[in-house]
């Protein structure tokens, strides 16, 4: 699985655990609407910083606890790195 893809299905299981919409995670978080659509329909690849931050205060969390996840700590960026 992508990185990307790991990351839109944290954010979704996020938003359901709280009960957002991505609508609402959007206007909670600062972040345009067509910012969050293009990281969750996977055509931004790898968001900013600045971005993961936003996210990561409307869900009341710092970056470290937003990217923090098993499935993103066992991810192997080097194998993504061979694929291009």
């Amino acid at each position: 699985m992508e990185y990307s893809q790991i990351l839109i299905e944290r954010i979704n299981s996020l938003c359901k655990q709280r009960g957002f919409s991505i609508n609402k995670l959007a206007t909670m978080s600062g972040v345009k609407q067509s910012t969050l659509d293009n990281i969750m329909r996977g055509l931004t690849k790898n968001p900013r910083l600045k971005t993961l931050h936003r996210l990561a205060v409307a869900f009341n969390m710092t970056v470290s606890e937003l990217l923090d996840f098993d499935e993103l700590n066992n991810y192997s960026f080097e194998e993504e790195e061979d694929e291009e």
